[in-house]
């Protein structure tokens, strides 16, 4: 399954009647609130000492694509889109690979426009 195929069947579970202002506020609060429950479970292994639940890692992930997938609703965006376009802007940012010094002298106009040329007009 790709992303686009994903995200047409996600949406198959969600109200079609939702305004776009609705969906984009219903898939970002369920975005941070399911984020917080993936982070729980690191916080349980790191200070309760129980080992890290992997299935609940998936499914806590699957929750957070599901949300995403009502953001870019919203935004007229694929998911497929939004990965290309994420994966654009790394490039510019980390043009060989991940390092300190990119990561904090990096530029955002050029991430910026790096991200409007990969973006349909709104």
């Amino acid at each position: 399954m790709n992303f686009n195929e994903y995200q047409m069947m996600a949406l198959r579970t969600s109200t079609s009647e939702e305004r776009r202002e609705d969906d984009l506020l219903h898939g970002a609060t369920g975005a941070c609130t399911e984020s917080g429950e993936l982070m729980d479970v690191y916080k349980k292994f790191r200070f309760y000492g129980k080992p890290v639940d992997w299935v609940n890692v998936k499914e806590e992930v699957g929750d957070v694509l599901w949300y995403l997938a009502l953001v870019c609703r919203a935004a007229g965006i694929s998911l497929e889109e939004a990965a290309q376009a994420n994966i654009k802007k790394l490039q510019v940012r980390y043009p060989e690979r991940f390092s300190p010094n990119s990561a904090l002298r990096r530029d955002l106009l050029a991430e910026r426009k790096t991200l409007e040329n990969s973006s349909p007009e709104m």
